[in-house]
């Protein structure tokens, strides 16, 4: 029986920063997928690793960053990549998180990074009090940035599971990126990954046995 619900931020209840580093890519005349390729290069000790888990600071992160995108050929800042982390709220995510919100323990899951302002990274003072106006509705947030761990270590969905006090199979767990699913799904959750929003919906109403239409 499903207890609790997990949910990623970016990507899941806002639009993906992934569309910003396409834009981004294609005004700076840089390989496709580039940052991307940056990020999942040497995935656990890497500069966005680091910044995600709070081990280095914004500064140091721009450096890094940049040594480590100079070495593929192309120098970029890291504080340009900050820049494009908030995406734009997903209206029909919230009101599907208010109605699971109604059933379940709704906890907000996210990778960041300690720049901007708050879990969804935005640097725009009224973008930020949208965040905040969904980061109400989770019964708590639990930021990567914060606590020294990041996804997909297994450790993260553990302690998610423990500040839930819920069983790995008691949990639904919405995440854009199948590389932080798996681990999840090993532990029993029962996972959903997020191509597009009507998918998402869909999935996520089979799921949890909720109606959001």
């Amino acid at each position: 029986m499903i207890k609790a619900i997990l949910w990623d931020f970016g990507g899941v209840l806002t639009t993906s920063p992934f569309e910003a580093f396409t834009r981004f890519e294609k005004a700076k005349g840089l390989p496709e997928n580039f940052i991307r390729t940056i990020n999942s290069t040497n995935p656990n000790e890497n500069a966005w690793a680091k910044f995600e888990r709070n081990e280095v600071t914004l500064e140091e992160f721009d450096k890094l960053f940049e040594l480590e995108s100079a070495a593929m050929g192309h120098a970029v800042p890291g504080t340009e990549i900050i820049k494009l982390l908030a995406g734009d709220i997903r209206p029909n995510m919230v009101n599907a998180l208010k109605i699971c919100g109604t059933r379940f323990n709704c906890t907000c899951l996210t990778n960041n990074v300690a720049a901007g302002n708050g879990p969804g990274m935005t640097r725009d003072a009224a973008a930020q009090a949208e965040v905040e106006k969904v980061m109400a509705l989770f019964r708590q947030v639990i930021e990567s940035s914060k606590i020294g761990l990041r996804k997909p270590d297994p450790r993260i969905y553990e302690y998610a599971c423990e500040q839930m006090a819920v069983a790995p199979e008691e949990v639904v767990y919405l995440d854009d990126l199948g590389i932080n699913l798996k681990p999840a799904a090993a532990m029993g959750m029962t996972t959903i990954k997020v191509v597009n929003e009507g998918q998402a919906l869909r999935d996520l109403a089979a799921a949890s046995n909720l109606s959001f239409s």
